[in-house]
């Protein structure tokens, strides 16, 4: 009958060395089996779709993990210091239809194409990786994860497939040569951060299917000249287009009741703007 189990629910338990979990169960929280030493194997049952950070972090005597094709989103270092991520040969990391991570140095000039029927891009995981210049997502990717591709500075363009409904916080964060970036309509939601300090990013559409722009999510793209709020969204966050110096103009649409703070601060070249008369809080 159990449908969920807590975050830290079973953290440090050393002595564990087996546990069933039921098909009831649609998320598995962050460090709720962390540091469960004698923890020897997991099977994740097909109801799950979320394995959240460091999920079986430390789990020293991990070595077999079984993850259903359910699993669409995996946190950062959920799996990490398991002997199942110490195997891993050097290279991108799947767990089940998961692009997880990236493990070792990359070469430079790296161009990545994701496997058919992946299901998501974890979070985190190729946070950093500078050598990284392409990526081709498949049209099976549901989400991107937090900080998915943040700090990757050689990056110059990414084409995100229409099946992507979730762009997480941070997902494109500091990728400082992204120039061009197409967000399909099915995304609903730009996380927080999610393109901060893409200095070369110049100008992006927004689609109608996007009712909230997060916390800082263009802040700092100096180079932004334009971009096209749609009627979808209700409300714009806090530092949402902060120090965005080329953004000469800006069209607020009739759908938005709130702009919070900061949300233009720094905006040296803004010099029109239109606010409708449905906005009654700055």
């Amino acid at each position: 009958s159990v449908t969920s189990i807590g975050y830290d629910a079973f953290r440090d338990c050393t002595s564990l060395t087996s546990i069933t979990i039921p098909d009831g169960v649609t998320s598995i929280e962050s460090y709720t089996f962390d540091g469960c030493t004698s923890l020897t194997s997991i099977t994740i049952p097909d109801s799950v779709t979320s394995i959240s950070v460091f999920a079986f972090e430390d789990c020293t005597s991990l070595t077999s993990i079984t993850i259903p094709d359910s699993v669409t989103s995996i946190g950062s270092g959920a799996f990490s210091g398991t002997k199942w991520e110490e195997n891993q040969p050097d290279g991108l990391i799947y767990a089940g239809k998961v692009a997880y991570s990236y493990k070792g140095d990359m070469p430079e000039n790296t161009e990545i194409t994701l496997k058919s029927g992946t299901k998501g891009i974890g979070d985190g995981a190729f946070a950093y990786c500078t050598s990284l210049t392409s990526i081709t997502i498949p049209d099976s990717v549901t989400s991107i994860g937090e900080s998915a591709f943040d700090g990757c500075t050689s990056l110059t363009s990414i084409t995100i497939p229409d099946s992507v409904t979730w762009i997480g916080w941070d997902a494109f964060s500091g990728c400082t040569s992204l120039t061009s970036i197409t967000i399909p309509d099915g995304v609903t939601s730009i996380g927080s951060w999610a393109f901060g300090s893409c200095k070369s990013l110049t100008s992006i559409t927004i689609p109608d299917s996007v009712t909230s722009i997060g916390y800082d999510a263009f802040f700092g793209c100096t180079s932004l000249t334009s971009i096209t709020i749609p009627d979808s969204v209700t409300s714009i966050d806090e530092g949402a287009f902060e120090y965005c110096k080329s953004l000469t103009s800006i069209t607020i649409p009739d759908s938005v009741t709130s702009i919070s703070g900061d949300a233009f601060y720094g905006c040296t070249s803004l010099t029109s703007i239109t606010i409708p008369d449905s906005v009654t809080s700055i």
